[in-house]
Parts: structure tokens; sequence; C-alpha cells
């Protein structure tokens, strides 16, 4: 299960619901006006996050956050429950909100709540009773982990390490200027002030104040952007060391490298050591063994590549030896979970675009399937003789499981969208196996209209990933909800295409420095198929996609020769040589279009940037919604900007949805349910 660490970015939107009276109702209220999906009752959905077992496996802790469109916020409560879904209680029905909860010893919670605008961490009751403040930490904390014996305490904080305009020129206080002498000084959606740091603290009575920073003086992070949280620290059993996650480099160097290695620090003398050095790529997400003599860990071999296989390592924290359990499994192994008594690993990989638990056997080596089905684990715990896993699907939400590990049953123990998913009518998801251009089978899925009807003709979507290695597995998106766009009446056709993980690692890189080869064909391999079937309208048939996803559907509006009537891209690159300066992830542009466009003697770089979407704009003909954030430094705005200005300029119909307080995604309510309605609008205008 994955620790939350909360970045600044996102702390300010938390503290938007925090202090102000309880206005973001229950979901037992919500009654629908019809038996379709709409953007209003998929933003009405719960959301499950974070959740815990009692260290007797006999409860779980879990949090859920609801939102108020009216109110353009969210606020999440804590519940508790016997570990079989029974005795449901919500413990924390007030105001304000409550994140990361943790059993303790005691059997009591803990958890993070905002006091006097900081996130601090807090104790209560099971039941939710006698709350009181633990942390009083100067500037809050992002993230926790109370050690073995809770006599100390493990928090994560920003810190400011560089001097900014207003210190090095004080008679310049309101100057908004910013000086940049190298590069990654912007990651993914933030400028990079400040830096993520561990401190340890002792409890004392119960309280903790601030504590060392076990990195100070470190210009760099852990956990390590952007996307890590406490999955990256852990405590060595006896409680004398803290393991942590960082790529300590800086610059240019941080920017055009992926090694990232785990690094074991000693409490009482203040040492650090490197325990993976030699390993190149990311090392990642540490599992201490129950008895705290053995480390697992998810590694991936090759810096500079983000999308690697990731391993399952495992390290004799006495000796230094370690082994990869994973060297003849061609999957991925990732939310690495001990059984009690350390003989065994569960752990979630994908398999042909569904995502199963595993167990792996320390004794043989053995890797063991443990549950089947038309779903993903998106996480996974062990409650006793059983695990928890939270689970979704293409047509529903995460929801806790109970999984039997003998047999790989499981049941709901959660039904936190019932009273919605009860009055909806959902779309039927089929698997397909198309057979592409060079031979290969491709795993497509078909998502139908709700009261589909097999005598009618539908106008047809083609959806394309984004990643670009990630895969089209059973997710559930708030944004890319594939029941939300077959309720309003499309076909959906949606292909594991080339490029994708859960098919082999070979399947996997055959995108890397191909952006415009096999991927593509599989796409229109994909649609062409699926356009001889009598239910689909192939005279109305529209492309969309995201990220990777958005630059093919800038590419295939150059190439698709009249396929397509109507075409929507979000966040997606649409001009090559510019997204190589404009990126912050230098790391990733090198990797997948082989080197920066100036190498002109390199074959691969040739060939990619040959196959910029902007090249082919004088062949464009379909109507063109682009969308893009104004916060995503990844792919930043002005790649949409330059697509919408290039239809227009060629009298394409086109439009751009721009949010200026956006990432790579849309998180906020009322932002998500225009994405929505401008989404729709588009496709509706143009293919029916």
């Amino acid at each position: 299960m994955k620790r939350l660490l909360i970045p600044i970015a996102m702390l300010l939107f938390v503290l938007q619901g925090c202090d102000t009276k309880q206005d973001v109702p229950l979901r037992e209220t919500i009654k629908l006006d019809s038996d379709v999906m709409t953007p209003e009752v998929l933003w009405s959905m719960g959301r499950i996050g974070e959740y815990d077992v009692s260290p007797d496996g006999s409860q779980v802790v879990y949090s859920v956050t609801d939102y108020s469109i009216e109110k353009n916020k969210g606020i999440s409560r804590l519940y508790v429950m016997n570990a079989d879904g029974s005795n449901l209680e919500c413990i924390t029905e007030g105001t304000g909100s409550q994140y990361s909860p943790t059993w303790t010893l005691k059997g009591k919670i803990a958890y993070m709540a905002v006091s006097n605008g900081e996130m601090q961490l807090w104790e209560m009751d099971a039941n939710g009773m006698n709350n009181r403040q633990i942390s009083v930490i100067d500037g809050g904390i992002t993230g926790y982990l109370l050690s073995p014996d809770e006599k100390m305490l493990v928090y994560t904080a920003e810190v400011k390490l560089k001097d900014q305009v207003a210190d090095i020129y004080r008679d310049l206080p309101l100057s908004s200027g910013r000086i940049n002498n190298d590069l990654m000084y912007r990651h993914w959606d933030q400028w990079v002030d400040t830096y993520s740091h561990i401190f340890v603290a002792d409890m004392q009575k119960g309280v903790v104040r601030n504590g060392k920073d076990i990195m100070e003086g470190e210009m760099w992070e852990s956990p390590v952007r952007p996307f890590g949280g406490m999955e990256q620290v852990a405590w060595t059993a006896d409680g004398e060391n803290i393991l942590y996650c960082c790529r300590k480099k800086v610059g240019k160097e941080y920017a055009t490298s992926t090694n990232t290695d785990i690094y074991r620090y000693n409490v009482a003398s203040g040492n650090t050591v490197n325990l993976t050095e030699g390993m190149m790529g990311y090392d990642l997400n540490i599992a201490v063994s129950p008895k705290g003599n053995k480390m697992a860990w998810e590694s991936m071999e090759r810096d500079g590549y983000e999308a690697d296989k990731q391993r399952l390592f495992v390290m004799d924290l006495t000796t230094g030896e370690k082994k990869d359990y994973t060297s003849g499994f061609d999957q991925n192994a990732t939310s690495l979970t001990w059984s009690a008594d350390g003989n065994t690993i569960y752990f979630i990989s994908d398999k042909n675009a569904t995502d199963q638990i595993y167990a792996l056997s320390l004794g043989t080596g053995s890797i063991t399937k443990i549950t089947e089905g038309k779903h993903n684990f998106v996480s996974v715990a062990v409650a006793g003789k059983n695990l928890i896993g939270g689970m979704q699907s293409m047509s529903r939400p995460t929801e806790l499981y109970s999984v039997d590990t003998d047999n790989g049953e499981f049941k709901a123990i959660t039904h936190v969208n019932d009273n919605i998913f009860n009055q909806l009518k959902t779309g039927n998801v089929e698997e397909r196996w198309i057979r592409t251009t060079d031979g290969k089978m491709m795993l497509t899925w078909v998502i139908y209209p709700p009261h589909f009807d097999r005598n009618k003709k539908y106008p047809t979507l083609l959806y394309c990933e984004g990643g670009p290695q990630s895969t089209v597995s059973q997710f559930w998106s708030y944004r890319w909800n594939f029941q939300m766009m077959a309720a309003n009446g499309y076909v959906i056709v949606a292909p594991n295409r080339r490029g994708l993980p859960g098919f082999g690692q070979e399947w996997n890189e055959a995108i890397s420095g191909d952006y415009g080869g096999q991927c593509m064909k599989d796409y229109l391999t994909a649609i062409d198929v699926m356009s001889e079937e009598p239910f689909v309208n192939k005279d109305k048939l529209g492309a969309v996609g995201a990220s990777f996803g958005g630059f093919s559907v800038y590419w295939l509006a150059g190439h698709h020769d009249g396929r397509f009537k109507a075409l929507i891209a979000h966040d997606g690159m649409f001009n090559l040589d510019a997204q190589y300066l404009e990126t912050e992830e230098m790391w990733f542009v090198n990797w997948d279009l082989g080197g920066p466009f100036w190498e002109k003697d390199n074959p691969v770089v040739k060939w990619s940037y040959a196959n910029s979407p902007h090249l082919f704009v004088d062949k464009w003909t379909a109507p063109i919604l682009v969308i893009h954030g104004g916060l995503d430094y990844r792919i930043c705005f002005t790649q949409g900007m330059q697509a919408y200005n290039a239809a227009v300029m060629r009298g394409i119909p086109a439009e751009f949805l721009y949010f200026p307080d956006e990432n790579h995604w849309v998180l906020q309510p009322q932002n998500g349910i225009l994405w929505q309605r401008r989404f729709a609008n588009w496709l509706d205008t143009y293919l029916k």
C-alpha cells in the first residue's frame, strides 16, 4: 500500500477544506436522475485512499475522499472496520480532513491532519475518540513512520537550501524573478525551491518536536520526485537504522539520470551507507522482512530508462548479499509485501492487461499467481492468513477486498460506491485479440455503451494510451473514464499497442526510438478491424488520448487518410524539437527519442524527429480539440498551443481548452466536469 507524501502544491488544495464547516456530503445521500454515467455522477463517487491493517490482522482503517462540486474541494474521512468488512464505522465525521492512517502498537490510530495551517501528526482511539496532536514541528510534515518500538518518529518535510532573489538582493523583496544556473529547476508541476528531507526525532512523553535532518545540506530529495511516498522510507526492525531512497545528483546530472539508490542511515552514529552502489537504474520502494534481516525492493537495471523492467530484489542486511528473484519472470513486480513469517513476498504484476497478486516463495524461488479476473489490484497488505487488496476495473472504482491466499478467491469488504452503482447501468467490457501488421496478436479492450443494441450503428472512438509505457489495463480513471465515454453513446476501442508493459519486455521496449512506427500501425489496425463490425459507424470515428496518447492523436491527424472525423489531444507532444528542450526530465527524451535533435548522424534521432507531428500539419483534415494544463512541466502547454494555432491557421475547426492551475492531469472538481463537458460536446458536434 502506497503511503502518502503531501507535496507543497497539493497542501494548499488540502488546506482549503480543512478548517471549515463540514459541507461535503456522504455518498449515501446521492440520488441519480438517470441510469447512465454523467460527469457529475463521476465526481460524486467516494475515492478510497490509504489503508492499514491492525497489528493482529483483525481490523482495517482506511480513508475515503468525497468531493463537493459546488465548493470545488474534497474532504477525506477515516473509517474502521473488521477485516471481513463487518462493524464499519466512520470515525472522523467532524470538520477537516485526515490522511495517512496507521495502527499503533497500542491499538490506536495515527494520522495526519492540519493544525494552525500546518500538517501535523495526530493520534486517536480506534473509535475516533480522544484525539490528540503528537507532533509540533515548524512548517509541518509531509509524511511519517513510527519506529518499531514507537519511541522515535521519522518524518519528511520540505527544506529550503538555496537563496532566492529576495535573499540575494534584499532591497528587491517584491521581485518575482528566478535565477537559474543549472537544469532541473522545476519538476513535473513545481519549481524546485525546496527539497523533501528525512528527519528523525525522539518521542518525549508522547510528543514530537523538531527532529534531526539526516540529509542536512544535501540538495536532493527523499522520497524521490515526482511520485515517491513513504514506501521509499523504512525502519530496520531493531529501530537502529533508517533506510531511504534517493538520487544523490544535482542539476544536469540529476536531469539526465534515473540512478536512484537505497541508503542506510545509522541513528546512533549518523553514518550513511549506499546499499545499492553500482546498481544503475531506479532502486525504490523498500519492504523490510518481519525479522528484519532482509530487505526487498523494486529495481530497474539501466540508467536513464524510466520504464525498464521492475525486478524484485532481496538483500541480506547482515551480509549485503543481494538476489534478483525475477530474472526468469518476464513481468514487472510492484507493491512488495512480506508475509508474517517472512517466507513469502506478495506483489502485484501486470500480465495481459490485468494486474494480479502473485506470491514469491523465498525458499524455492518459485512465483505463483494468486488471483485471476478482469480487474486490477492496485495495492496489497497482509491481514492474518488473508490479504487485503485494493481492486478496481474499467467498470468500478477502487474498493477493498479480502483475498484468500490458498485459493485466490476474493470478496469485497468495502462498498463505498454501491449506492451509486446500484442506480447505474454500465457498458460491457470485452477482450479481443487482433492480429497486427507484423503478425503479432494484440489485446484490445472494447467498451460498449449501456443499453447497447447490436442492430444499431454507433460512433466509435480509438483510445490512445499515454506513458508511453503504461498498460491499457483494467484501470479506473476520473478523467479518461471508459464508462463515461461509453455512456455518451460511443463504442470505445482501446488497444494495447506496441510499447506497453504486461506482454513481455520485448513488446514494452518496441516503442523507444520508434514513436511513428509500429505502435501507430497497431492503432490503425485496431480501428480498421473494429470498423468492419456492423454496429460501428465507420463514417463517425474519432481518436482521443493524453500525454503520449496526445502525441499519437497529433501524429494520426497527419496520417489517418480520412478515417477520423474528430480528434481530442490532451497534454500531448506536438513539436519534438521543442519538446526536447522544454521538458525537465531529460533522461526521458534522451532514451525515448534517442538523444537531442542536433545529433544528426544518429539514425535513431533522425527517425524520431522525422516523425514529429508538427511536420505533417499540411495533411490535417479532422476537427481537433486541444487541452493542456499550465502547470504541466513534463509536456509544456506551449506544445498544445502550437498544435491549436497550427489548426486554426490551416482552417481546421479547433478548440483550445486551457487550465492555468492544472498539471499533467485535471484534479479539481469543477475543472474535471468542464473537461468532461467540452470533451463530450466536441465529439457530439462532429460524430453525431
